[in-house]
């Protein structure tokens, strides 16, 4: 049975808002009504938000009284703010900002009488099961062998948004799979892999599996979880458990580009991403990938049930289909276009979108 809603956002801080789950959340909250405030990160292009209605302030997870500025006035939080990579030259900047910047975060908003934070957090913060069998929230954390920095630091960065939770101040948690999808400007380490399949130039597929989910599924979820999640709890934000043969096959399809010929165990490439680590620590040149990234996401079924923010949220994934053929478009022309500044997808205005009439069922509103 759904959840009924138990918060209903009115000023919103977004932390991450420029980024690739961030901005698809700013464009749900938008057409829910929401006014946004998206954090900023000095420095950081702003394409993603181009068009939108959205108060930008500047502001560093790592400074604690630029995020106090930020969220006065507040009464809810979206902290998607974070390093996604699988390589820094500097590893202890990934746990400044994603274990010590979420720490600052929540002791902000807990300050400034936040009523409740949504801290997205990521699938990566729970274990895996052996097999194509599908882990659930309540999967213990078990990777600690094959676990990068990245994973590691959302481990621990959920354990710690999670201590905030109580009366004062109620703390759910989103745990998104693997998007794709619009807005992936930089793109993130799961985008380049479907960047090398629109563009040809991956000529293999790993033997294993994952959970692709739509962006878009990502934020409608995020708010969901806002809005129904129970104070405490964490939802895992998912879509389809396929092979990476199954992924490679209908992407290539939609961008109308050759099928990979080969199938590789990504076993046989930590060896290598172990020597590109060694060269990128002499260089300073990030590596084309790093030896436990191989080990983590290739060669394993890294699935996830999503019954229970189905059962609880009324949450709903789009068809695999349709989130690859999303993927195909942005990645063969819509990303080349928004990072020229252009508005991709224009955004009616608040009056018009209060006089369209309201979606039937679905949980998307696209």
């Amino acid at each position: 049975m759904t959840n009924p809603i138990s918060h209903q956002p009115r000023l919103a801080l977004v932390t991450g808002a420029t980024g690739f789950i961030g901005s698809n959340l700013v464009r749900v909250l938008l057409e829910e009504g929401v006014t946004v405030r998206a954090l900023i990160e000095p420095g950081v292009g702003t394409q993603n938000l181009n068009g939108l209605d959205v108060e930008m302030v500047e502001g560093d997870l790592r400074d604690p009284p630029a995020l106090s500025r930020a969220v006065e006035g507040c009464d809810t939080v979206y902290h998607l703010g974070a390093i996604f990579d699988y390589w820094l030259p500097e590893p202890i900047e990934m746990f400044r900002v994603n274990v010590e910047g979420t720490v600052n975060m929540m002791r902000a908003a807990l300050d400034a009488g936040v009523k409740r934070v949504m801290h997205c957090s990521s699938v990566a913060s729970i274990g895996t099961l052996p097999g194509e069998e599908a882990a659930t929230e309540e999967t213990v954390f078990n990777n600690w062998e094959t676990s990068d920095d990245y994973v590691l630091s959302k481990y621990m960065a959920e354990n710690e948004a999670m201590r905030f939770n109580g009366a004062a101040m109620e703390v759910v948690a989103g745990l998104p799979c693997m998007p794709f999808g619009r807005n992936d400007i930089s793109p993130t380490p799961t985008g380049m892999l479907a960047m090398r399949y629109v563009d040809a130039q991956n000529p293999a597929v790993f033997t294993g599996g994952l959970n692709c989910v739509d962006v878009r599924d990502v934020a409608r979820g995020f708010h969901l979880c806002a809005t129904r999640g129970r104070p405490g709890e964490s939802y895992i934000m998912g879509g389809h458990n396929v092979t990476y043969r199954e992924m490679a096959d209908v992407l290539c399809a939609a961008a109308g580009t050759k099928v990979p010929r080969y199938t590789m165990h990504p076993g046989k490439l930590a060896w290598l991403g172990r020597v590109n680590e060694w060269f990128a620590a002499l260089t300073g040149i990030k590596p084309y990938f790093s030896r436990k990234s191989m080990t983590f996401l290739g060669g394993r079924y890294l699935y996830f049930d999503i019954a229970k923010a189905r059962t609880e949220l009324g949450y709903e994934p789009v068809s695999f289909e349709q989130t690859m053929e999303e993927c195909a478009r942005w990645f063969s022309n819509e990303r080349e276009r928004v990072l020229a500044g252009e508005v991709v997808y224009p955004m009616a205005s608040r009056s018009e979108r209060v006089a369209e009439p309201a979606p039937a069922t679905s949980v998307h509103a696209e």
